[in-house]
């Protein structure tokens, strides 16, 4: 199985950063799918970053890499940060949450381990149970145009001040990490 990992946004995409600029989204992003396809890989699993620029990749280009892949033999996972505002000011919204396209799919196997997984790591969780699973669901364009199964993860808000401060920290970033990995080896049955 490949493990495709994408990190969101780029370089030249406006705001998507925390109030005090000390966390940008696209570094944040590269930095944890790149600390993912190392810790995958070490358990001997076929994973890789599917955008090394650091530049903003258009959705469709990044689409078209993961369909490069058999649905059958792929799988995709999202990494970003969550924002309740415009990142002019800090906001009070916390906690993780993953989503997956519209109607029941494959990736919500897949989301429902990451919730477990992020659940065990103690995270906060942002969940809509309506249909049955805990994944949030919509019209995402990286979920909606790839073939495999897809899930977009939010990880902490960008402008919450104590999200910022643990997600920049060690511990977080090995908690963020963590939960991924653990996630989806149990997605894979390992």
């Amino acid at each position: 199985m490949k493990i495709l990992i994408d990190n969101g946004h780029g370089s030249n995409t406006a705001g998507k950063r925390s109030p005090d600029g000390r966390l940008l989204e696209y570094a944040y992003t590269r930095e944890i799918a790149e600390r993912l396809v190392n810790e995958l890989r070490k358990r001997g699993l076929d994973a890789e970053r599917i955008v090394r620029e650091e530049v903003d990749v258009p959705l469709a280009e990044r689409c078209k890499r993961v369909n490069e892949y058999k649905a059958s033999e792929a799988i995709l996972v999202s990494i970003h940060c969550n924002a309740a505002g415009n990142g002019s000011a800090w906001m009070s919204a916390r906690g993780w949450e993953a989503w997956t396209s519209v109607g029941k799919t494959k990736a919500d196997k897949l989301a429902t381990c990451l919730y477990e997984a992020a659940g065990r790591a103690g995270f906060r969780l942002r969940k809509d149970e309506t249909d049955g699973d805990p994944d949030k669901e919509g019209h995402l364009y990286i979920l909606k145009h790839t073939k495999c199964p897809a899930v977009l993860t939010e990880n902490l808000f960008q402008d919450n001040r104590e999200d910022v401060d643990y997600l920049l920290s060690e511990e977080g970033k090995k908690a963020i990490v963590g939960l991924h990995v653990q996630g989806i080896c149990e997605y894979l049955g390992l």
